[in-house]
């Protein structure tokens, strides 16, 4: 287990998408379509994110086009979905990255993602997390996956860093 490391020093946020960027509902028509939710301050804050000239990707176990839309709107290159074990897809991204686990926190919210949470330095949960997640968390949201926690998260870690302010700056 990397040692863990304060909100100060991230440069990479992971995030798990359902569950997540999402309340874990998945919607699917008569045709077999599959949409998804997403929260609109959940995207202010991952473009928050990315002026403060950070590193953001989604690490997710399912496929699918709803989400690579909306990442794609919101300028996030990283997503690499029907990941299959998430250990050795974070393990791979932060090679390429150039990025230290201890540089990097994960946001995920069931057993899935705790193979990457005891990776990195800063480890966080949403607050409907299952125990085991929570447990393993540095951090937790009060807002459930899909309901704001990523914009609670990136507030947290901007904020902690002092660079929010700077990365707000003009959009309001």
């Amino acid at each position: 287990m990397v040692e863990q490391t304060s909100a100060l020093n991230i440069q990479l946020l992971i995030l798990d998408a359902d569950g997540v960027l999402t309340d874990g509902g998945i919607f699917v028509d008569d045709q077999g379509n599959e949409t998804k939710r997403f929260n609109v301050r959940d995207g202010f804050a991952i473009r928050a994110w990315l002026a403060a000239r950070k590193e953001i990707a989604v690490i997710t176990g399912r496929g699918g086009l709803a989400l690579r839309h909306r990442l794609n709107g919101l300028g996030v290159k990283n997503l690499i979905s029907a990941s299959g074990p998430k250990k050795k897809v974070l393990e791979d991204l932060l090679q390429q990255l150039g990025i230290a686990a201890q540089h990097t926190a994960v946001m995920g919210d069931d057993l899935p993602d705790l193979p990457m949470l005891k990776m990195v330095g800063f480890p966080m949960a949403v607050a409907d997390a299952t125990p085991e997640i929570k447990a393993a968390a540095k951090w937790h949201s009060t807002k459930n996956g899909g309901n704001g926690a990523v914009r609670e998260a990136v507030e947290f870690l901007l904020k902690s860093s002092g660079e929010w302010d700077k990365a707000v700056e003009g959009w309001g």
